[in-house]
């Protein structure tokens, strides 16, 4: 890369993005501050529309077979982990487009794809001849949307100085994990309004006695999705960042802490992900009699709230480890609880739990992601690792609702597939307290 030089007053954009060097106090007040809070702003918007589209399929899932498809417990289970498949594979090679086809591009393209599952799924489901084959292709579609968040991550945090990348991060990760109570909270609105479904030239379905639109929960993000591709081109940038090669990733594979990184974020992100794909599905299976649409989005809303609070009580305490490992020990604690409410029948306590455990995901989330730069010094490989470890946390969203697909239909009860987790859960905390915690591995990060 060529020597940056300070440009003058009335630059323009591309000459200031070209020359772009945060870390000097000057060029930052001048210069980047705007230009990054901007970027920021888009950026943030957008990852939280993809989460949006990531989350469509689950929003619909439970109301498919009222509305007269017939797909058996384990097809719908499979269908719901779909996205979450393609959504994590996607993100391994998504982390490295904005390094090489500009950030702004990669944004732009990445977003502009989502328009064809959200199209094409809102007539699929008007359609009760639609096959199972043809659902298959369309969650896989909307799983490209889960992509998004490792190249979001890995390319914005750019613009920042140090000392403010864990906000911006915190910012544009936890507000885009909220698309997924947003999708949850305007969904049941959506696909119960007639006003819409005519605006959108909906046919409803009668479920329980009541007209349904269920066309409307994937036709509504068109206008949004459009818009912001249209904010992007105003108000995004491609700045010029060195390109990774093979020798970065041999160093981020051969470094043990990728692995426990990737293990600790699997099981928070991985936790939060998971359940908010599969949580509505085991509520219809579990407790048929609970309207539980109409309160989906609670669980989601404070794992995505809390996320930027975790990573801001980490710098505050100045560890991200030991609010990583309480949160942990939350989550085991959690997990068996969940599965004491199903046992007992008591939705007002499984609920209250599911809660808890989205509290515990969204701590964790954010202290992990403020360690990772504190034990990689390194920029480049730091964004590496982030886009890494949120790749394959992100399979949480496939294993969760596999898992819970096939103990069903291989036990008939939901209890095994908790023992799996809960057993994975404890795992966890053992790795991290060997790695981070325990006074002999002298880490205060």
């Amino acid at each position: 890369m060529s020597e940056l030089k300070m440009p003058q007053v009335g630059a323009s954009r591309k000459e200031i993005v070209a020359n772009w060097q945060p870390e000097n106090p000057e060029f930052w007040e001048k210069f980047g501050k705007k230009i990054a809070k901007q970027n920021l702003v888009i950026s943030t918007i957008a990852l939280t529309l993809a989460f949006c589209v990531w989350y469509l399929w689950a929003t619909i899932a439970a109301q498919l077979n009222g509305a007269g498809f017939h797909f058996t417990t384990e097809q719908l289970f499979t269908l719901a982990a779909l996205p979450g498949l393609v959504g994590a594979t996607l993100r391994f090679v998504y982390t490295y487009m904005p390094a090489l086809m500009g950030g702004k591009n990669w944004t732009f393209i990445s977003t502009l794809i989502l328009l064809v599952p959200v199209v094409w799924l809102g007539f699929a489901v008007q359609d009760t001849t639609t096959s199972y084959t043809t659902f298959m292709i369309l969650t896989a579609l909307i799983g490209l949307a889960g992509g998004n968040f490792s190249s979001s991550m890995a390319y914005i945090g750019n613009f920042f100085p140090k000392s403010e990348k864990g906000t911006a991060l915190g910012i544009n990760g936890g507000v885009g994990n909220l698309g997924v109570s947003v999708i949850y909270f305007l969904a049941p609105f959506a696909m119960g309004s007639t006003a819409l479904g005519s605006v959108f030239g909906v046919t409803p379905a009668i479920i329980k006695g009541n007209a349904v639109y269920l066309a409307n929960a994937a036709f509504m993000w068109i206008v949004p999705l459009v818009v912001i591709l249209a904010l992007m081109t105003r108000f995004m940038d491609n700045l010029p960042l060195e390109k990774p090669n093979p020798k970065n990733l041999v160093q981020i594979f051969g470094n043990k802490h990728t692995w426990a990184f990737t293990l600790l974020y699997t099981c928070s992100f991985g936790a939060f992900s998971g359940y908010a794909a599969a949580l509505g599905l085991l509520v219809g299976k579990e407790f048929p009699e609970v309207p539980f649409a109409s309160i989906a989005f609670v669980g989601p809303l404070v794992a995505g709230a809390l996320r930027p609070v975790g990573g801001w009580l980490s710098d505050k305490i100045n560890s991200g480890t030991k609010v990583t490992f309480v949160s942990l020990i939350g989550l085991c604690a959690t997990t068996a609880l969940i599965a004491v409410g199903v046992d007992m029948h008591n939705f007002p306590f499984f609920f209250a739990m599911s809660v808890l455990t989205f509290v515990c995901c969204g701590f964790a989330t954010g202290a992990t992601f403020r360690m990772i730069p504190h034990v990689f010094g390194n920029p480049l490989l730091s964004s590496l690792i982030t886009g890494f470890v949120a790749a394959v946390a992100a399979y949480g969203a496939f294993i969760t609702p596999k898992i819970f697909g096939f103990v069903y239909s291989t036990f008939g009860n939901i209890h095994p597939a908790f023992a799996v987790l809960l057993a994975f859960n404890i795992v966890t905390v053992a790795v991290c307290f060997w790695f981070y915690v325990r006074k002999g591995a002298n880490m205060n990060v």
